[in-house]
């Protein structure tokens, strides 16, 4: 586990994308200091272009649309973040007991996997919401990690199947520990990697499907999202009118969460697949396993 985190932080990629989440997710937090002015006060003209008063313009309502942009990454990181390790939790102790125990488990929980597998997931997200109505971030976070945790767990369980008759589990089985630490102390720190590419695709695709129901006004328009910021901005066609700055900074923020994501999860399929590093990075995993061997050898 050390080892994976030590080529993690070898790759530029993964320090790039921690450095852009990092800072969207700073900005939200400091939000109050950053943006003082009140998201939904009305604080100049309609569609005013940027200027040294209003950073990134004004809305058809005269809102400051900085103020919106930093305070709306508050609902949506929290959605994304939150139903992303939602997902990936569900999927992995889903695929951990199917690919441990096997047999009638197995069979039950893959036949039920393979039914929310198979339902898409982002008309059946509309159709709920049109029957909810107009719903908040929770009842959006719950409507989106409930259909949307398959894919980890097949994922989960396939690997979980593979690991689950090596030596070190066998081992493991034959000196009596029990299943439960067998699973969780054994087998999932061997699924890190794994985890990881679940977790940051989890989330990307969670805020995309967060601001894809608010966009389509299943969201709360009194709360303020990226998401509620492109309704909004539809709404009052800003497009046509030339106003592009109220479009363009919800979704520059929803471009740069999902560049920083993209790159932290090109990085974990990396360290999960050997078979694609090379040059450097080969070099670097290569010489890192060189060391780690020493190490096992010495405390032998």
């Amino acid at each position: 586990m050390n080892f994976g985190w030590q080529l993690l932080w070898r790759q530029k990629k993964a320090v790039a994308g921690l450095i852009i989440v990092a800072a969207l997710c700073l900005m939200a937090l400091f939000a109050p200091i950053l943006a003082p002015t009140d998201p939904g006060e009305r604080v100049g003209r309609s569609h005013q272009p940027p200027t040294v008063e209003h950073y990134f313009g004004t809305t058809k309502m005269g809102r400051d649309v900085y103020a919106q942009f930093v305070w709306g990454a508050r609902p949506s990181l929290a959605v994304g973040f939150a139903t992303g390790l939602f997902i990936t939790a569900l999927g992995t102790i889903i695929g951990l007991v199917a690919g441990y125990f096997g047999g009638r488990t197995d069979a039950t929980l893959d036949l039920i996997t393979n039914a929310v597998l198979v339902i898409p997931n982002i008309p059946l997200l509309i159709l709920l919401a049109s029957f909810a109505g107009t719903v908040g971030p929770v009842a959006i976070m719950m409507i989106i990690a409930l259909t949307s945790w398959p894919w980890g767990a097949r994922m989960t369980r396939s690997q979980t199947m593979a690991l689950r008759n090596r030596e070190f589990v066998t081992a493991a089985r034959m000196v009596g520990e029990p299943s439960w630490r067998i699973i969780f102390v054994e087998i999932l720190p061997s699924l890190v990697p794994l985890i990881g590419i679940n977790i940051v695709g989890s989330i990307i695709y969670a805020i995309v499907a967060q601001t894809t129901l608010e966009y389509l006004g299943f969201g709360d328009p009194l709360n303020v999202t990226w998401g509620t910021m492109l309704y909004n901005a539809q709404n009052s066609s800003a497009i046509i009118v030339g106003a592009w700055w109220d479009i363009s900074a919800p979704a520059a923020g929803i471009a740069l969460v999902g560049l920083g994501l993209a790159l932290l999860n090109f990085t974990f399929d990396e360290i999960a697949n050997p078979q694609l590093r090379s040059g450097p990075a080969l070099s670097r995993w290569l010489r890192l396993s060189r060391l780690r061997k020493r190490e096992l050898e010495a405390a032998r």
